[in-house]
């Protein structure tokens, strides 16, 4: 047995011996209470670097950790292979997007296995196998035939030359990233979800989310954007037309002196088409729509617009309104058309002051008289009601009840609540995704493919590399059907489904993977579910993290599971940088996990990227840290290889019950260790724990070093320590620590080991010291036996001559004292 750490051997060694005994496989068992840990999954896209495993590596360690703790640990992996990512990385590299994946998911799981992740992978799952995605298309069905998912016209973003929808994605400053044309924004008719039936309940939920970062729960909170307002439609001149328009503030509706339209609004091209404004008012659009929903909504964009030539009739005094177009207002958000109030919003304001509006303030503050022409801001707060007919002289917020209560007398309008969420779009002109499983027939209409036909498979031989609209449009065998109802001549529906649906119930398939008469077995679903600990990038809060909860309540709804929420827990890990950039292959500051594993092995690699920094916040590689890291691996490899003929294994029987003062302080360094690391563990602060693995091992270094071969009770309080540090250590570096455990004489693997338990007492500090200060500044320190009354330590602290010398002669006001910490005597 070789004394050099060669992890080249060791890593594969443990490896095998961990897959020969499928040791991270797991069923039910009834007798053990379960913990669901799981990893977003990848895209198969291309190989991990760095900044991609820290995530898993995460994932691994905290597995490792509630496996020992004697949980039923379910840790699976798969693959989001089935969308736009991978399809793009195949036309890149001019290959079949089912060999690009296959190619991918070896090459990944081969990286994975390396690092020593212990996955199950008799539970991995493929979205782009027809046996996973024919269970999308089928949960697709279900929604359709409760009213949940419809083809209707939707805003996105078109390619005119590639003739296609493309995913916001794929648009890079306003242009095709296939061809650099300039991208539109229009509506064509498209498949969703109708997520909006779920704002509510999306939204009240966000209460049971109790171990969700804050910042998450907020992001969606503002995502769904409830707001409580009016709703009401006004007539417009000239036209057999109306527009409705949603407000928070009913009681600014005198103050209303121009209306505006989104550009992506169908109604501007009604109101314009035949007119003198029609073509100005359409190349303003084009242009509008070409910016981004970014630069639309920023504060500091200029705000423009273009007058339509038509006018609204106000509800209330019956004058002419203009309808303006300006590319501050979304379609996607309220209903595509506001009531501009320039006096009192901001971006009105300076949009009227731009083109010469008229400025009315309709709300008077208590000290300032307003005035349209001279305003110089609009006023947002509150005050008392003017220029609002009846209503004015009241103060505002009781004249928003009152003029709220007229109109709806009136049957002008009605409160309503309004939502910022809308529908979920899921239709995508693209190959590399599942078939939406409808078919149109000229008799019937739409049908949906029956159950017993899916999955719709893709076909093999369709040209995905097509610039024309859907490539599967292009695709006769696979487009032409006899219709399921009356068996006539049909035609499949061309779109495929966007990526997000397949992992929106991803989670869901792990338990019972090879199940095929079911998306999911309910028994296994009900056992693992919900996921104890979900872990990604706050990046997907508005998307992936929406989709699967709005799965899960709908599946909830229709009686298939318990549970309302799919993860209990959320961890949001940070990102990795080098260079002061972001990893990535294009800026050619990647570090590759095989790199790390050739030159320090899996272990190095593991233990640097839990140490460099907190797992929830960016960090900065360095390389030098990661030579430190290894070094480090060495020094318990020499202290554990080195003292073998110190170590006992039956420690236990020769402990002693008070011992030396070394014995004692090394026992409690080994006890406080283990409950440091344990409660940094449950918060996923691996660095801290980190840190005092590796002071148990330098105490147990200095320890060592003074030990008396002969006495049992050195020896015992030393192999106590070693054994811990490797028990610690084995989650965060699970080969060298399987290793030593072997070489120590003790049946592997520690993945089978129960988790150390500290004793309090052992850990409990013998004396502590109480900083003493005078007037807040640091003056003396007292070693104290723990326990001792506070009032007791001020008396000391009053007899020190360091403290005697700033208080003689002067009179004690009081004296503060915080517990076993510190004694402040305040002195005049």
């Amino acid at each position: 047995m070789s004394d050099s750490y060669d992890f080249s051997a060791i890593e594969p060694r443990w490896q095998q011996y961990w897959r020969e005994r499928n040791l991270f496989h797991v069923d039910r068992r009834e007798d053990r209470e379960k913990f669901y840990y799981l990893d977003m999954y990848p895209y198969p896209s291309g190989e991990l670097h760095m900044g991609h495993v820290r995530n898993y590596i995460i994932g691994d360690a905290f597995s490792r950790y509630r496996t020992m703790q004697g949980y039923n640990v379910l840790h699976p992996m798969g693959w989001d292979s089935l969308g736009l990512p991978t399809e793009n990385a195949a036309i890149q590299f001019d290959i079949h997007p089912v060999e690009w994946t296959k190619q991918c998911v070896s090459n990944m799981k081969q990286q994975f296995d390396r690092l020593g992740i212990s996955y199950d992978w008799e539970r991995e799952v493929d979205t782009s196998d027809p046996d996973y995605y024919g269970w999308t298309q089928w949960i697709f069905l279900q929604l359709y035939s409760n009213g949940l998912a419809y083809r209707g016209p939707g805003l996105v973003n078109w390619c005119p030359d590639c003739q296609t929808v493309l995913a916001n994605e794929q648009v890079v400053n306003g242009c095709c990233e296939r061809c650099d044309a300039t991208v539109e924004r229009t509506t064509r008719e498209q498949w969703f979800f109708k997520i909006t039936d779920y704002s509510e309940k999306l939204l009240s939920d966000l209460d049971l989310l109790e171990d969700w970062p804050e910042r998450v729960v907020k992001m969606q909170e503002n995502w769904i954007g409830r707001s409580e307002g009016f709703s009401f439609r006004l007539k417009i001149r000239e036209h057999d037309e109306d527009m409705e328009v949603f407000t928070t503030r009913i009681d600014t509706i005198y103050g209303v002196t121009f209306m505006v339209l989104a550009p992506e609004n169908p109604l501007v091209e009604r109101l314009t088409e035949g007119t003198d404004h029609e073509e100005a008012v359409r190349r303003y659009c084009q242009q509008a729509m070409a910016e981004s929903v970014m630069e639309r909504t920023s504060e500091d964009t200029e705000k423009t617009g273009i007058f339509t030539g038509a006018y609204a009739v106000h509800p209330l005094t019956g004058e002419d309104i203009p309808i303006w177009v300006a590319n501050y207002v979304m379609m996607d958000y309220g209903t595509g058309a506001i009531m501009a109030v320039p006096a009192h919003d901001q971006r009105d304001f300076e949009f009227a002051r731009k083109y010469e509006i008229p400025v009315v303030p309709v709300i008077q503050p208590e000290d300032e008289e307003l005035d349209g022409e001279t305003m110089t801001e609009a006023w947002e707060g509150d005050g008392r009601q003017i220029n609002s007919g009846d209503f004015s002289g009241q103060p505002n917020r009781d004249a928003l009840e009152q003029i709220a209560d007229h109109l709806e007398v009136k049957g002008i309008g009605r409160r309503d609540v309004s939502y910022r969420l809308r529908d979920w779009c899921i239709s995508r002109q693209r190959y590399w995704g599942a078939p939406i499983p409808i078919i149109y027939c000229d008799e019937c209409g739409t049908v949906p493919v029956p159950e017993e036909d899916l999955p719709v498979e893709l076909p093999r031989d369709a040209e995905f590399r097509t610039t024309g609209s859907s490539p599967l449009s292009q695709h006769e065998e696979f487009m032409n059907v006899k219709c399921p109802d009356c068996g006539g001549a049909a035609r499949r529906e061309p779109d495929t489904m966007d990526t997000f649906v397949y992992s929106a119930w991803y989670y869901l398939r792990y338990p019972s993977p090879r199940e095929d008469e079911a998306p999911f077995n309910s028994r296994d679903v009900e056992y693992w579910l919900p996921v104890d600990q979900y872990v990604g990038g706050v990046e997907h809060a508005t998307g992936h993290l929406m989709y699967s909860r709005f799965i899960t309540k709908v599946l909830h709804d229709l009686g298939m599971v318990s549970f309302r929420e799919p993860f209990a827990s959320l961890f949001t890990q940070g990102m990795v940088y080098k260079d002061g950039a972001k990893m990535s292959k294009s800026r050619g500051n990647v570090v590759t996990p095989d790199g790390i594993n050739e030159e320090y092995g899996a272990d190095t690699g593991r233990l640097y990227s839990l140490f460099v920094g907190p797992p929830d916040q960016d960090t900065e590689w360095n390389d030098e840290g990661v030579v430190g890291a290894h070094r480090f691996l060495w020094r318990v490899w020499r202290l554990v290889n080195e003292n073998l003929s110190i170590w006992n294994e039956d420690f236990s029987t020769t402990l002693p019950e008070d011992g030396s003062e070394a014995q004692r302080k090394m026992r409690r360094r080994t006890h406080r260790t283990i409950m440091k690391v344990t409660d940094d563990f449950e918060g996923m602060r691996f660095n801290t724990a980190i840190a005092a693995i590796m002071e148990l091992s330098n105490e147990l270094g200095s320890f060592v070093e003074q030990l008396n071969e002969d006495d049992a009770a050195d020896r015992s309080v030393f192999s106590e320590g070693l054994r811990t540090l490797l028990m610690l250590l084995s989650p965060i570096t699970p080969h060298i620590c399987d290793e030593l455990w072997e070489r120590m004489g003790l049946e592997p693997s520690l993945f089978e080991r129960d988790w150390p338990q500290a004793d309090e007492k052992l850990a409990a500090a013998e004396t502590i010291t109480i900083v003493v200060q005078v007037n807040g500044r640091v003056r003396d320190s007292l070693d104290v036996p723990a326990g001792t009354e506070m009032d007791e330590v001020a008396e000391m602290a009053l007899e020190s001559e360091k403290v005697v010398k700033y208080v003689e002669g002067k009179e004690i006001a009081k004296i503060i004292k915080v517990p076993d910490r510190l004694v402040n005597v305040v002195v005049n």
